[in-house]
């Protein structure tokens, strides 16, 4: 996701950031109490991490807009989902309030497009497509700009998201695409309809094979600076959407991360939201980190 302020792209450090940032994480793990004792409390709390520099990216998603309550320290919520099991419920680790998107919500913008594109009984066009695989694969604002535009913005946002089983998702005002609310909860919904044919409802995902095909293909192949967030709780094989951003009023982060992994044989649906990270390699940290932790509690359950 992009700093709302107009900083230039900085792709080359975003790759040196998430290894150091992951490597942040795993010391930082190892000093927090037992994932039973935490989870217990109904938070994750963030750990000191390692600073790195933060990447950026310019588009309209968080333009000036103030934080309601700019917060002091930061928090997080985890949603695991065992695909091979028989719940549609995720466990849900701490408090499933609603987080600013960032970027994760490009995956949402792109399943209303397909979904509009069903509708009108056609395929997406080849400018669509070159729109949508640079907006997932490497979180392309511009192009999300225009795919979010089409799709009819906030509005259409929403209906898609209506027949997509999401309850607490609000499309972000005007072109502040990143400033969309939705909870870690929402977020497994939405993945249901990409990684089951079942979709959120179990009576069948609205996105047709091709549409969830598509989508999955493109967050198996995100850029390799951008694979970290809940793909460290997996092993080779995941599909994920990272997003990040800072407020500008209050200066903490935003930073989020969505996909599907493989532990054990198993496939999970694993969301983690967070804010008020004081610098971006602090939100990554506490992301993976409760990814881990999550994972690891869902997985003996």
């Amino acid at each position: 996701m992009s700093h709302p302020r107009s900083l230039p792209h900085a792709k080359t450090s975003v790759a040196s950031s998430g290894r150091r940032v992951s490597r942040a994480g795993a010391c930082a793990g190892a000093l927090l109490a037992s994932v039973t004792t935490l989870f217990s409390l109904g938070a994750l709390h963030a750990a000191p991490a390692v600073a790195a520099p933060a990447p950026a990216q310019q588009s309209h998603a968080a333009a000036a807009v103030p934080a309601a309550h700019p917060q002091s320290k930061a928090r997080v919520t985890a949603a695991v989902l065992n695909l091979d099991g028989a719940s549609r419920k995720p466990s849900l680790y701490g408090q499933d309030a609603p987080y600013d998107t960032a970027s994760i919500i490009k995956v949402d913008i792109l399943a209303a497009l397909l979904l509009q594109a069903q509708d009108a009984g056609r395929h997406l066009t080849a400018q669509e497509r070159g729109l949508a695989e640079p907006m997932i694969r490497k979180s392309d604002n511009a192009a999300a700009n225009a795919l979010w535009r089409e799709i009819g913005r906030a509005p259409g946002l929403d209906a898609a998201n209506k027949r997509l089983g999401l309850t607490s998702t609000k499309g972000g005002p005007d072109g502040r695409w990143g400033l969309t609310r939705t909870t870690a909860s929402d977020q497994i919904r939405l993945l249901l309809s990409v990684f089951d044919s079942a979709g959120a409802s179990g009576t069948g995902s609205p996105l047709n094979k091709e549409s969830r095909t598509y989508i999955r293909s493109l967050m198996n192949r995100v850029a390799s600076e951008q694979a970290w967030g809940v793909s460290v709780a997996s092993g080779a094989e995941y599909a994920l959407k990272n997003g990040w951003l800072q407020r500008t009023t209050s200066g903490l982060w935003d930073v989020n991360s969505v996909g599907r992994i493989t532990v054990g044989g198993h496939r999970y649906l694993v969301a983690v939201l967070s804010d008020g990270s004081a610098s971006m390699s602090d939100g990554v940290a506490l992301v993976e980190r409760a990814a881990r932790q999550a994972v690891s509690a869902a997985a003996r359950t």
